[in-house]
């Protein structure tokens, strides 16, 4: 049987490494987060404990798996994600965010197994796909053109349409844009967007700094 202590510890490493991959997906305004991240990870570490408590309670009974609790919460987590992707005309959101849940059910499951070698390499290598790749794929994007920015404005009716007209004006296709209300006055728009070319990238910033009501214009 498992004693107090190895349950605590084993529901308390699942905080832990689930938080450190939801800390990522929080920073950027992904519609699953820390808590979500964190509740996911330790309700898998509980079935799995769950798990392991029926089979060495119940060790004579001939039809007890101790993975079947674990199979359902790979198979039911996917409920989860799909509620995290999003289709934005041909774009599809939310993709990364609904793979990153799965995984951590799984590092949920391998702490409850008390698997921590696999769970913790696996936390790092998620970490790292998320970090790392996140800044190549921003890279790909930036050599096709595309161009992330980051815009203060007044929060006040028809600065999007604004926004978009000095965009459409230029040629340049919105791809997806996000918005980030923080202040009342205040509203911060996350765009991202294709340009017809490199050359007009400098002359598109300039011209969304000079929209009334507009405080400033960057490139992430």
């Amino acid at each position: 049987m498992l004693s107090v202590e190895q349950i605590i510890f084993r529901l308390l490493l699942s905080i832990i490494l689930s938080g450190l991959i939801g800390l990522e997906r929080e920073s950027i305004k992904r519609p699953a987060g820390f808590r979500t991240h964190i509740l996911v990870c330790v309700g898998s570490t509980l079935a799995m404990l769950v798990g392991i408590h029926l089979v060495n309670t119940f060790k004579y009974e001939s039809d007890l798996d101790v993975a079947r609790l674990g199979a359902q919460v790979i198979s039911g987590i996917g409920f989860l994600g799909a509620g995290t992707i999003i289709k934005e005309g041909t774009t599809v959101k939310g993709l990364t965010t609904a793979a990153g849940l799965w995984a951590v059910a799984c590092i949920g499951l391998a702490v409850g197994a008390g698997f921590y070698v696999g769970a913790i390499f696996t936390t790092f290598f998620v970490i790292i796909t998320l970090y790392l790749f996140s800044k190549v794929d921003k890279r790909i994007k930036t050599r096709r053109n595309y161009i992330n920015l980051r815009i203060v404005s007044i929060n006040k009716p028809g600065q999007l349409g604004k926004i978009g007209k000095v965009m459409g004006d230029m040629g340049a296709n919105i791809k997806n844009i996000e918005l980030d209300s923080r202040e009342e006055d205040l509203v911060i728009v996350y765009i991202t967007a294709l340009l017809p070319d490199k050359s007009v990238k400098l002359e598109l910033i300039t011209n969304l700094g000079n929209i009334e009501g507009i405080n400033e214009v960057t490139e992430k």
